[in-house]
């Protein structure tokens, strides 16, 4: 049997944020161990912790969905630092835990100051344009949405080890309104060759919400790397300017679960040159597993 945490991510309270399972000791699992583990957890993610490829780095990581593997996400980036740096500090802190990811090295900043702890990742790919955009109207409709619901800023396709389809709506209204579709759901996916939309409204700075029924997860409460990515769709849209510009973000509200994320850009000659996001977790269980 191997040992495993559950954590809340992007959140400071217990049973809010994101959920996330890290399974220890995970360096003798196969693929299809770590797949049908990731099923019996069934959260949106689960990430599995092994022995570093290289030594001088804290440790490689393996992340699943439920129904498959994937090079990079952000909320089992945050919370696996978090627990990793806890085991290993005590007291206050700030230490930097390097994940060896399938997207590549992630380094995370792990910092905890009078008992409050908070973590922040460099996005180990630049964002970067990911194909044409679908027809608004199949946008709207996919979404029981109406064309003139979505805006101000373009919809936009955007990659950084993931890919979403970025859906601009007007206002929070519209934003609570969105529910995905079919059989027009389907055709967007289809059509943007991806299996998750992201939205997003001013609000604050922005509020938004993240499904992806395709990949098993109705609804993502926090998206760390959808929000990393996010930074391509602002700057294609005109919403950032060169130099460092910070912005939080809340996910999950409508679904009972509100999450808060840090995104920290920088531009430079109206070009993004770094992309990090920044958030705090909460330890829930822990427990054994035996091995599939």
């Amino acid at each position: 049997m191997i040992p495993f945490h559950t954590l809340d991510v992007f959140t400071d309270r217990p049973f809010a944020g994101n959920p996330l399972a890290v399974v220890l000791e995970a360096g003798g699992l196969s693929p299809a161990q770590m797949q049908t583990i990731a099923r019996e957890f069934n959260l949106s993610e689960t990430i599995f912790v092994q022995p570093p490829a290289n030594p001088a780095h804290t440790a490689r990581v393996s992340i699943f969905f439920p129904t498959a593997e994937i090079a990079f996400a952000g909320h089992p980036t945050i919370g696996c630092a978090i627990l990793l740096a806890e085991q290993a500090q005590e007291g206050d802190f700030s230490i930097t835990i390097t994940l060896e990811e399938e997207a590549g090295l992630v380094p995370v900043t792990v910092t905890r100051q009078a008992g409050r702890i908070l973590a922040e990742f460099t996005a180990p790919v630049l964002p970067f344009a990911a194909g044409a955009v679908p027809d608004r109207a199949l946008i709207a409709a996919a979404l029981d949405l109406t064309p003139a619901d979505l805006g101000p800023h373009a919809p936009g396709l955007f990659q950084g080890g993931p890919r979403f389809l970025y859906v601009p709506v007007r206002d929070l209204d519209m934003l609570a309104k969105a529910r995905p579709m079919e059989p027009q759901w389907s055709r967007l996916m289809a059509a943007a060759g991806v299996d998750s939309a992201y939205l997003y409204t001013p609000a604050g700075d922005y509020r938004a919400r993240m499904f992806s029924p395709t990949a098993g997860i109705p609804e993502d409460p926090a998206t760390g790397s959808a929000t990393a990515i996010l930074a391509a769709q602002l700057l294609a849209n005109g919403a950032l300017a060169d130099g460092t510009t910070v912005l939080h973000l809340q996910q999950g509200v409508e679904m009972g679960r509100p999450s808060d994320l840090r995104l920290t850009a920088e531009v430079a000659d109206g070009a993004l040159v770094a992309v990090r996001i920044a958030g705090t977790a909460v330890r829930i269980g822990e427990g054994r597993l035996r091995l599939p």
